[in-house]
C-alpha cells in the first residue's frame, strides 16, 4: 500500500477481502488544510485507506477509517475520498463497505471539512438504492458519521470496544455512561434500531462476507444466485412444530438450511433475514412468538404488531423491493400491541409497513402458519395488498378476531340470558371458526391460493417463485409515495 501503514485499517481489508485481491486509490493523498499547526500533522492517506478489491470474486469498494491519523478524523481530503469511492462503485455498480473508526469531524479545517462531510452524505443518498451499501463499526462511529452510517442499508458493529452515537451518552441531561450506555453496541442493537450485527472483529468480517455474496451487485444486474445442491422437494417434517419460531421455520425450509437473521435483538417478535430457495436470495418477514436454542425455550412474545417490528420490518421489505429481491412472509399474528406507549406511532408504524408491502413489485409469497385476524393480517402481506400467491398451513386460522371473541360480540344477549354461557359461546365460536376464520374459509372465498401440508412448505414456496420469476407489475406514473 503506497502511502498507508500497515495499521489496524489496511489489516481490516485483507481481511475482508479475497487475498491478495485489494487495490488502493489515493494512498497518497493527505491533508491539504494548513492552519491550526496542521503543516506539522502527518496524515498519511488523510487517515481513510480506500480502494476496491473482490469477496469471493465479486467486486467491491471499501473505505477503512485509521485511528492513528488524528483518530481517523473525517477532513476535506478524507471525505472527498470517500465521495470518490462511491463514484466508482456508481459507474461500476459494485457494493461499498464502510470500515468505520472516526473520531468525527476535524476541527482544525472546519467548513471545508464540513463540506467534504455534506459531499459524502450526497454520494451516500445518490447510492441508496442503486448499489448495497454496509457499514462495519469497529471504534468510534460520532456525530455526523453516526449519521452517514444510518444512511447505509446494513450496519454491524464490534461488541466490546466499538461506540455508535449522535450525542454521547454523558452529554445527555441526566445520564452517563456507567447509568445507560447509549454508545454501546447493546443498546444501539437492542434499542435503538441501527445495527444489524453484533460480534467480534473477525465474526463481523466473515458476516459481511456472507452478506455480500448472497446480495446483488446493484439494482440491475443480479449476481445473487448460486447453484442448490439440496433437494428442491426436501420434506420438512417437523416444520409444524416452528409456529412460534419462525426464525427456525425460515432455516429449515432454506437451501442447506442457511438463514442469516438481520437485526435479531431489535424488535424480536419480528424476524427478518435473508434465506436461499433453490439457489436465490429471498428476503423473509416473519412474526415470532417464541425463541428456542438448543431445544429450550428462551424467550417468548405475544403474536402482535409492535412499533418497533413494524418499522424494522418495513425497512427490510423496501430494502429487497429496491434490490429486486423477492419477499417471503409467514404469518402468526392477532393483533396490534395494546398499551399507552405502542398507541402514539403503531398507527403510522403500521402504515409504513402496509405501504412497503403494497408498493412492493418484486415476487411476494405468502403463508399463514398460525393465527391471522384483522387488519394487522392485512399489512403483514396478505392477497389483499398485493401478495402474488397466499398459501396457509390446515390449522391456520384466518378471520376478523379469534372465533369465540366474535361469538361473545356477537350473541352478547343470548350469553347473558343461557344457563350455560360456556357451552354457548363454544358452540357459536366453533360454527363462526368453520364459516369465517378457517383456512378453508378463506380458500374459498379466493382469499387463500392453496392449503399446503406444512411439511410441503419448501417445495411450494420455490414453485410460486420460479412461477413468478419474470414477474413484471406497473405502479401509477409518480415521483415517489409520501408514506
Amino acid at each position: 500500500m503506497s502511502n498507508s501503514a500497515q495499521t489496524s485499517a489496511s489489516k481490516r481489508i485483507e481481511a475482508l477481502l479475497d487475498e491478495n485481491s485489494f487495490v488502493e486509490v489515493g494512498g497518497y493523498i493527505s491533508a491539504r488544510a494548513t492552519d491550526f499547526n496542521m503543516t506539522e500533522q502527518e496524515t498519511p492517506a488523510d487517515g481513510v485507506v480506500t480502494g476496491y478489491g473482490t469477496i469471493e470474486g465479486n467486486l467491491v469498494y471499501v473505505y477503512s477509517q485509521d485511528a492513528a491519523v488524528l483518530g481517523g478524523s473525517v477532513g476535506e481530503m478524507h471525505a472527498k475520498k470517500i465521495s470518490n469511492i462511491y463514484a466508482l462503485a456508481m459507474k461500476m455498480g459494485a457494493p461499498v463497505i464502510g470500515l468505520v473508526d472516526c473520531a468525527g469531524l476535524r476541527l482544525q479545517e472546519a467548513t471545508d471539512a464540513l463540506n467534504g462531510f455534506g459531499q459524502m452524505y450526497l454520494s451516500q443518498t445518490m447510492a441508496s438504492g442503486v448499489v448495497p451499501q454496509i457499514t462495519a463499526i469497529f471504534g468510534t462511529c460520532g456525530g455526523g458519521m453516526a449519521v452517514a452510517s444510518a444512511i447505509t442499508d446494513f450496519t454491524f458493529m464490534e461488541e466490546k470496544k466499538a461506540k455508535l452515537f449522535v450525542n454521547s451518552p454523558n452529554a445527555l441531561d441526566g445520564n452517563y455512561t456507567a447509568k445507560c450506555d447509549t454508545a454501546s453496541a447493546k443498546f444501539q442493537s437492542e434499542e435503538a434500531d441501527m445495527v444489524d450485527y453484533v460480534g467480534d472483529e473477525a465474526s463481523i468480517l466473515e458476516e459481511i462476507r456472507t452478506l455480500v455474496s448472497i446480495l446483488p451487485a446493484n439494482n440491475e444486474d443480479d449476481m445473487s444466485y448460486d447453484e442448490c445442491n439440496d433437494d428442491l422437494n426436501r420434506v420438512c417434517a417437523d416444520l409444524a412444530g416452528c409456529v412460534g419460531d419462525t426464525a427456525l421455520a425460515l432455516s429449515m425450509i432454506s437451501d442447506d438450511n442457511f438463514f442469516m437473521e438481520l437485526k435479531k435483538m431489535y424488535a424480536p417478535e419480528m424476524v427478518t433475514g435473508f434465506i436461499r430457495l433453490n439457489g436465490t436470495t429471498v428476503g423473509c418477514v416473519a412474526n415470532r412468538t417464541e425463541v428456542y436454542e438448543d431445544g429450550e425455550k428462551t424467550a417468548s412474545y405475544d403474536a402482535v404488531l409492535t412499533t418497533n417490528g413494524c418499522g424494522k420490518a418495513a425497512d427490510f421489505v423496501t430494502f429487497c423491493d429496491a434490490f429486486n429481491i423477492p419477499v417471503l412472509t409467514l404469518v402468526n399474528v392477532k393483533g396490534y400491541k395494546a398499551d399507552k406507549h405502542t398507541e402514539r406511532k403503531i398507527a403510522k408504524a403500521a402504515g409504513r409497513l402496509t405501504y412497503a408491502f403494497a408498493n412492493a413489485t418484486v415476487p411476494k409469497v405468502t403463508v399463514v402458519v398460525g393465527q391471522a385476524y384483522g387488519t394487522a393480517y392485512l399489512t403483514m402481506a396478505s392477497k389483499s395488498i398485493g401478495a402474488d400467491v397466499v398459501y396457509a398451513w390446515p390449522d391456520a386460522s384466518i378471520g376478523m378476531m379469534e372465533a369465540s371473541a366474535a361469538a361473545k360480540i356477537m350473541y352478547a344477549k343470548e350469553i347473558a340470558a343461557a344457563d350455560n354461557a360456556a357451552s354457548l359461546i363454544a358452540e357459536k365460536a366453533a360454527a363462526y371458526s368453520e364459516k369465517q376464520s378457517s383456512a378453508l374459509a378463506a380458500a374459498k372465498r379466493g382469499y387463500v391460493d392453496d392449503i399446503i401440508e406444512a411439511a410441503d412448505t419448501r417445495k411450494r414456496v420455490i414453485a410460486a417463485f420460479e412461477m413468478l420469476f419474470t414477474k413484471r407489475e406497473d405502479r401509477p406514473d409518480k415521483k415517489h409515495g409520501t408514506v
